[in-house]
């Protein structure tokens, strides 16, 4: 357990941040869902419309450190491919 004072504001600190990086990375989570769940509808605009809202959120996190640009990247090439093969 923390003793000093600067000790005792950085566990606070770290959980606080703990708890809003979580929040965004489930945020993330949840875009990715609705284009999957747009995908398994089988209509094409409505998972392109997802597609589209969802990338900004991605690259943002991806900026903020809360995913890694990797996985960001990733994300949004599986689901451009998905999104493609589904309205050809």
């Amino acid at each position: 357990m923390a003793n000093s004072p600067q000790a005792k504001k950085r566990a606070r600190q770290a959980e606080k941040r703990r708890t809003h990086n979580a929040s965004m990375r489930s945020m993330v989570r949840t875009y990715l869902k609705k284009v999957d769940a747009a995908l398994s509808s089988g209509d094409s605009t409505a998972a392109q419309t997802a597609y589209d809202t969802a990338v900004p959120v991605i690259d943002r996190m991806a900026d903020k450190g809360i995913i890694h640009k990797n996985k960001a990247a990733r994300h949004k090439s599986r689901l451009n491919a998905k999104v493609k093969a589904l309205a050809s």
